[in-house]
């Protein structure tokens, strides 16, 4: 983590180095199985993979940026956001990072950008026309605590695995197709490729989950503590949480595979399998521990 006045969060470090090292084993026995299942195109997918990752490492803001909708702003075009960015990135001691809007009714907001210097934080016209200036600061602060804490590019590596798994599944299945039929391996090919993707992803999307859900409640405090206005926080949380209820189902549906970088989850109410499963802890989470802080401050 770079200097900065947001709080330290040792038990975030930690996870995110034990996160880290896991998905770094299963890449490479994932590789490993794959080249050892289809020996003549081992070069495939030994370019695929590396190509992939490092253009994810890369150019992962750029690609969440567009993914999401979002278009950089000037000052000029968004001076209450730029604001907030501003005064936040001062109370910070931080660099400021990219401005953006995403044009969507969902509220919302992300950061992303593997480092200081290549962060980029949105904010939703949702977002922005339904919250007052104190609660729009304490949920920037909260992206800005992700970027702070690098956790950003963690949850980029670490959720790639699964979108590498899928890809070099096609590429393995078309290998192993491609061979003569008479050939005895081929059907054994096509089972196991599906089956190892499948433990991958699975595993993969649970060491994601697990991390994600603890690194939002450690922005949360991070944010709170920073700005001293854990109630400005808690506020934001309960009217963007309370108003994904009123979002058509199409579009939360859209804005669902992005979860894992929004500040709220994106899910409709009564889906308790998604909330199970979800990227974020829940609303009652985080606002006990809201409250906890708050009750912390007032004690100074």
């Amino acid at each position: 983590m770079d200097r900065t006045r947001f709080a330290p969060d040792k038990g975030l470090t930690t996870r995110m180095v034990v996160t880290m090292f896991m998905i770094g084993l299963l890449y490479v026995v994932f590789v490993g199985a794959l080249l050892a299942l289809l020996r003549g195109a081992w070069p495939l997918i030994l370019i695929v993979a590396g190509g992939l990752f490092i253009a994810q490492f890369w150019f992962s803001d750029r690609i969440a940026a567009f993914s999401m909708g979002a278009r950089e702003v000037t000052p000029e075009q968004a001076p209450e956001l730029h604001g907030v960015v501003d005064r936040i990135c001062a109370l910070a001691d931080m660099p400021k990072p990219r401005v953006a809007i995403a044009d969507s009714d969902v509220p919302n907001a992300f950061a992303t950008g593997r480092n200081e210097k290549a962060a980029l934080v949105c904010a939703t016209t949702g977002l922005l026309r339904r919250l007052e200036p104190d609660e729009l600061e304490g949920v920037i602060a909260h992206e800005l605590s992700h970027v702070a804490h690098r956790d950003v590019v963690v949850m980029t590596i670490a959720s790639f695995l699964g979108v590498l798994a899928g890809m070099i599944t096609r590429i393995g299945l078309w290998g192993g197709l491609g061979r003569s039929s008479r050939d005895p391996g081929t059907t054994i090919i096509v089972i196991l490729i599906p089956l190892v993707s499948a433990i991958v992803y699975a595993v993969s999307f649970l060491l994601t989950r697990m991390l994600s859900r603890y690194r939002e409640l450690s922005a949360d405090r991070s944010a709170a503590m920073l700005t001293g206005r854990p109630s400005s926080l808690a506020s934001a949380l309960t009217k963007v949480t309370g108003q994904m209820a009123r979002i058509p189902t199409e579009d939360l549906r859209k804005a669902q595979p992005f979860n894992a970088f929004y500040f709220a989850p994106a899910l409709a109410g009564g889906q308790s399998l998604a909330q199970l499963l979800s990227t974020h802890p829940t609303l009652e989470q985080r606002l006990a521990q809201l409250g906890r802080i708050s009750a912390e401050l007032g004690r100074r």
